[in-house]
């Protein structure tokens, strides 16, 4: 389906700025509060492109029925490797990864609106024609909107961490969503994760190694797209701060 046909398949329509809407995205045991407010020039862009190159999908109420699954084909309006990236935030990977592999459409998937509007108006800035975005709890968008067997990669970097130990069950990847990852992959589709939090990095080689439909691989391995991340502002501050980032990639079997 295309732009607009694309908004049609969503749940709920687009919602207001106030920071409570972010709640509706996210199911409760995993949101956090963050300011939403755009500026002039990000409400501006973002009324003129999100119509074509967004869309926003709200979690399924009980015994309702969810969207159809995204036709990227007709959305990017060519056929072409398609890549996840869940938990974009401001979009500096995304950004950088799209320029760097013209070739792969890259749908970006995150709850908060500012962040998605950053990375809205670089994609307008830096005229990239190879990302879409997502509005949206990024299992929802897994379970409802990519069908089985259709990514040629999924991108996870930095995660929130949840470090207590209470708060552990919080974490994004847990052994259900991995599963659910593997079963959206191609046959040899890549599965990418970062993160500089040690207990989590355990956490993350657990249930990985766990699935059994991937296999860990290294950087070397023969991989249909890349896997080399630009350093964000972010990941600079953990590594002066001292945290070691750990890589994973996992190959569909």
């Amino acid at each position: 389906m295309g732009g607009e046909a694309c908004s049609a398949a969503v749940s709920a329509p687009e919602p207001p700025d106030a920071d409570r809407s972010e709640q509706r995205y996210l199911p409760a045991s995993t949101f956090r509060s963050r300011r939403s407010a755009l500026s002039d020039a990000q409400r501006q862009t973002w009324e003129r492109l999100w119509p074509r190159l967004g869309l926003s999908v709200g979690t399924p109420a009980p015994g309702e029925a969810g969207p159809e699954p995204v036709d990227t084909r007709a959305w990017f309006g060519r056929q072409a490797p398609v890549v996840l990236e869940i938990g974009c935030g401001t979009g500096t990977s995304t950004l950088a990864m799209a320029q760097e592999e013209p070739g792969v459409d890259v749908i970006a998937v995150e709850v908060y609106r500012r962040g998605l509007a950053q990375l809205l108006s670089a994609i307008d800035r830096e005229r990239v024609g190879n990302i879409r975005l997502i509005r949206g709890n990024a299992i929802v968008v897994l379970e409802y909107l990519i069908a089985p067997a259709s990514l040629t990669g999924v991108r996870v970097f930095f995660p929130d961490p949840w470090p207590k130990a209470r708060h552990h069950k919080r974490r994004f990847l847990q052994p259900n969503t991995v599963g659910l990852i593997a079963d959206r992959l191609l046959p040899g589709g890549v599965f990418h994760a970062a993160t500089d939090h040690p207990g989590y990095a355990e956490h993350i080689a657990e249930v990985g190694e766990a699935e059994p439909r991937l296999r860990r691989v290294t950087a070397e391995t023969a991989l249909p797209i890349s896997v080399v991340r630009p350093t964000t502002k972010y990941e600079s501050k953990a590594h002066q701060a001292g945290s070691a980032v750990t890589e994973f990639l996992w190959q569909r079997r």
